[in-house]
């Protein structure tokens, strides 16, 4: 696992961390920082990284300056840092909804003075921005929310669009089209496989709503930055998913396999 910090766009930075899946491919777990009048971070790292998070983020902004925190939902990939930000940024609000503050507060409590409920539908004016914020048209949580950035025109996809790769590029466009399509496809049937059960024609009218959008990019939380052009691609991916496979999780004679093949240690 590494994570590291890197320029995506004008006034936006990503932390990335790089997590190996056995078996699977690369999984990117992202993060955001969008500079100015109030910075707003999106997502808080995993929890098993937290140190090495808070390290990458320091090269691309102080913590204590940031405002907000973007928390799309409350899994261990996104709510890592939550505890060391809120220590170092005495004025920073963690935007969530009801329900994502009550299951946060299972496992890290936020105190309700520094929290802010936005729900799809609703805009939050954050300095020289305004965020509207939509639910994901594919999401393992249903806390999840995304947003819509009118400075930049980017949205922030939480885990939709995420993508299992064999190695993860830069930036999405430079991947072979069926490695991304195949990558997109199984991350869905794994993440949200109950998109292989909706009525096509309604999940066709929710893919519409985000087409209509018209993003200039997209930044998802577990794919690398797409450029806007790619939006009907990403989501064809998702319409897709119906007619795949269901994912068949490795069962108790696999993982009985994996330990001794890690015992026995590499072969020569």
């Amino acid at each position: 696992m590494t994570t590291t910090a890197s320029h995506v766009a004008p006034g936006i930075d990503r932390i990335a961390t790089t997590v190996e899946i056995g078996g699977f491919g690369q999984l990117a777990v992202n993060a955001f920082v969008l500079h100015g009048a109030e910075p707003v971070l999106v997502e808080a790292g995993t929890v098993v990284d937290r140190d090495d998070f808070m390290t990458a983020l320091r090269t691309v902004t102080d913590p204590g300056e940031l405002r907000w925190l973007w928390l799309s939902h409350t899994d261990p990939d996104h709510i890592g840092s939550i505890p060391q930000l809120l220590d170092e940024a005495p004025r920073l609000r963690v935007i969530t909804t009801f329900f994502g503050m009550g299951i946060l507060n299972l496992v890290t409590p936020l105190p309700p003075d520094r929290v802010n409920f936005v729900n799809p539908g609703e805009r939050i004016t954050l300095g020289n921005r305004t965020l509207t914020c939509i639910r994901p048209p594919a999401y393992d949580n249903p806390v999840s929310t995304g947003f819509h950035d009118d400075r930049t025109g980017v949205l922030f996809s939480s885990d939709c669009f995420g993508a299992l790769l064999p190695e993860l590029p830069d930036r999405a466009d430079t991947l072979d089209a069926n490695t991304l399509r195949e990558g997109q496809v199984r991350w869905a049937t794994i993440d949200s496989p109950w998109l292989q059960t909706v009525d096509t024609d309604r999940y066709a009218a929710v893919l519409d709503r985000i087409r209509r959008i018209e993003p200039t990019m997209i930044l998802s939380s577990h794919l690398p930055p797409a450029p806007g052009n790619m939006v009907d691609f990403l989501l064809g991916s998702l319409a897709a998913t119906h007619n795949a496979d269901p994912f068949q999780a490795p069962d108790q004679h696999m993982l009985e396999t994996m330990l001794a093949e890690a015992a026995a240690g590499p072969t020569t």
